[in-house]
């Protein structure tokens, strides 16, 4: 009696599944989404102050005695920012090229940025020495809200750029990161020209 041999054929791997490729990082990502929701947030700020500004009675803004807003002193300021963006650009090219540089050139613009912040409060300081408040008038109410809420920003993209520094000079940066860092520095520097122009003249 002769028995037919069963073949059965080998039992093939489950095909492992493809992991999907992400298109934008999380970082860029979640940069340009809060971006986005910045610029709504300032774009109803100012569009309130302009509002404001041209139904207030004449010789009422800003109000009699209060001081008026630096705008000579804050144009200086202002390109002190528009530099470190200038600055921050060139530290960028340099590291796409690996340039020994590129850190020390990221970090000089870092500065400038935190010396914008610094002459901000020296400003606020003297503003509110003369009187100007939050709640002494509609102006300076707007003011301190607005410029407040930049200067805000502008701290947090500080953070996050001196973040993105620390890990450059270690060797350790990702691209992601330094955008996230970059785009959010250069969004506080494009904000800041809009509300100068606004609110200081």
């Amino acid at each position: 009696m002769t028995m037919e041999a069963t073949m059965t054929a080998p039992t093939q791997p489950a095909p492992s599944p493809q992991r999907r490729r992400q298109v934008v990082p999380s970082a860029v990502l979640g940069t340009l989404i809060f971006i986005f929701t910045e610029v709504m947030f300032f774009s109803g700020l100012i569009s309130a102050f302009t509002i404001s500004k041209a139904g207030a009675l004449p010789g009422t803004w800003p109000m009699p005695g209060q001081p008026r807003l630096p705008a000579e002193a804050t144009m200086l300021n202002t390109a002190l920012l528009i530099l470190s963006a200038i600055v921050l650009l060139v530290g960028w090219r340099l590291s796409k090229k690996s340039s020994p540089i590129a850190h020390w050139v990221v970090l000089a613009a870092w500065g400038l940025g935190a010396g914008f912040v610094a002459l901000q409060g020296v400003e606020w300081a003297a503003l509110l020495a003369n009187g100007m408040t939050l709640t002494s008038s509609p102006l300076g109410s707007f003011f301190y809200v607005i410029v407040g809420g930049h200067a805000l920003h502008a701290v947090g993209a500080l953070i996050a750029l001196f973040f993105a520094w620390v890990q450059m000079a270690r060797g350790k940066l990702t691209g992601g990161l330094f955008f996230g860092a970059q785009t959010f520095w250069y969004f506080v520097v494009a904000m800041w020209p809009i509300i100068y122009a606004r609110v200081y003249f």
